[in-house]
């Protein structure tokens, strides 16, 4: 009788990058594949709560290394006292690579042998390596879309802004064919850079250089939303790297009953008393962006003054409600604070609308559930998601903010966010948008049925190494 399928994941320690990799997880023991997830001491709680209850999941834990200028318990991009510290937390993953080693060397030396192949985070590139010395197939995990990471890798190889007349105007990528047009203004702060000498973009050139040496992409995205500009991606990798589109992956996560807890029961407990469904918008910003007490402010101003319901979650430590505000709201809003199930309150009946900083995974959760979204940028690739939204998709209208400038360097105001409110809740183009989210979240659903794109694509990924190892 043939063993088991095995595989390993090797999840970047940053929620938004681990638990789409959970969700990974569940789609391989759906088909029966065992799957062995890598992470440390403190990541381990909140990781066994998601598994517990999957026997073909498995858990191995090994320690985190300490180091002279990250603070002590520092194992998560969440624990981090402010994103000062996000390089020395990424050089500091480099010493995870013995101990990854050990765990490679333990599984040739048993019985089971070593896994089909070791699917690790981008921001892991040392895992390459590793896996060379085994013989193993590495495949990689970005966290971000087909076009958002087509579009970073053809200017960081190509320096197209470096031709255009100026900033606002639009760009010609070599090899892209865009669904919008792209100006330099548009591209993500750390692509319009002169030059690539600080510690970030060494420590990025370094990892990319695994990534386009690795056996493979897993990319959460699905071929009904992307599939034009696969080809141009994997145009950047060598000896014939394919990507896998696999998502959404969230929807391979059968939701189970969540216990009557704050904030997420509150949550589901208000949303239950509005009396009209696709009423109320929910906002939340992610967990990395740092938001000012003055936009803070702003937003609750412009949230107030747009007339429409709301549901937020605030993750800031000093902020409190400006003077009077929360008795004026106290029967339109509901303000929470700390982590909240954010699938769950987008997938409620009285959820119209999301407020998002447009991170590739609430891009995926709110357009896999049919709701439109209100682009509100803020960091990393997130400017080219919201246009893929906007401009691409069709399935969300865009916070009006100053061009060339990111979000985090800029107070947006009540009036614009109190404007973006309206037009996507109750705007011309409110019908429209919400028609595109929800047809794309059909597309998105099918997509992980039994024959259809991502699940067949997984089922040939399995097929395709088990022969490579065989």
């Amino acid at each position: 009788m043939a063993s088991q399928p095995h595989v390993v994941i090797f999840p970047y320690m940053a929620q938004g990058h681990t638990l789409p990799l959970l969700d990974l997880s569940k789609a391989f023991s759906r088909i029966g594949v065992k799957v062995t997830i890598i992470t440390t001491p403190l990541n381990e709680p909140s990781i066994q709560t998601y598994i517990t209850k999957n026997h073909h999941i498995h858990l191995k834990v090994i320690p985190f290394p300490c180091v002279d200028d990250l603070p002590k318990g520092c194992e998560n991009t969440s624990h981090l006292p402010s994103m000062d510290f996000l390089v020395p937390f990424m050089y500091a993953t480099k010493g995870l690579q013995l101990p990854f080693h050990q765990v490679l060397q333990d599984m040739s030396n048993s019985d089971e042998g070593l896994p089909l192949c070791v699917i690790s985070d981008f921001f892991l590139g040392w895992t390459l390596d590793t896996c060379r010395s085994f013989e193993i197939p590495r495949l990689i995990f970005h966290g971000m879309g087909v076009l958002s990471m087509a579009i970073c890798k053809t200017v960081w190889v190509h320096a197209p802004h470096m031709t255009a007349a100026s900033d606002s105007e639009p760009l010609h990528l070599p090899g892209l064919n865009l669904p919008f047009t792209l100006s330099t203004a548009e591209l993500p702060e750390t692509l319009r850079t002169p030059n690539h000498d600080d510690r970030f973009s060494k420590f990025v050139s370094e990892v990319g250089q695994a990534d386009v040496e690795s056996w493979g992409i897993i990319v959460n995205s699905f071929l009904e939303l992307e599939q034009p500009h696969v080809k141009s991606f994997e145009s950047f990798y060598q000896n014939g790297a394919k990507a896998w589109c696999l998502g959404p992956l969230l929807l391979y996560n059968e939701l189970e009953k969540i216990p009557d807890q704050y904030p997420t029961a509150t949550c589901m407990k208000w949303l239950t008393e509005q009396a009209m469904p696709a009423s109320v918008i929910y906002v939340s910003f992610g967990t990395q962006a740092d938001v000012s007490d003055t936009q803070l402010d702003e937003v609750a101003f412009g949230l107030e003054t747009s007339g429409y319901s709301f549901l937020w979650v605030v993750r800031s430590s000093t902020w409190c409600l400006p003077k009077g505000l929360e008795e004026r709201i106290r029967n339109k809003g509901l303000i929470v604070s700390g982590w909240v199930d954010q699938r769950r309150i987008l997938g409620h009946r009285s959820t119209g609308g999301f407020l998002s900083h447009c991170g590739w995974n609430s891009v995926l959760e709110s357009l896999s559930i049919g709701v439109p979204i209100l682009a509100w940028p803020m960091m990393a690739e997130q400017s080219l998601n919201a246009k893929l939204v906007v401009d691409g998709f069709g399935a969300g209208v865009k916070i009006p903010m100053e061009s060339g400038l990111e979000a985090e360097h800029q107070v947006i105001g009540r009036k614009a966010i109190c404007q973006g409110v309206r037009e996507l809740m109750g705007g011309k183009k409110a019908s429209y948008v919400r028609e595109r989210a929800q047809a794309l979240g059909r597309a998105g659903t099918r997509a992980v049925q039994e024959d259809g794109s991502s699940h067949e694509t997984l089922r040939k990924l399995i097929d395709t190494l088990s022969a490579a190892q065989n």
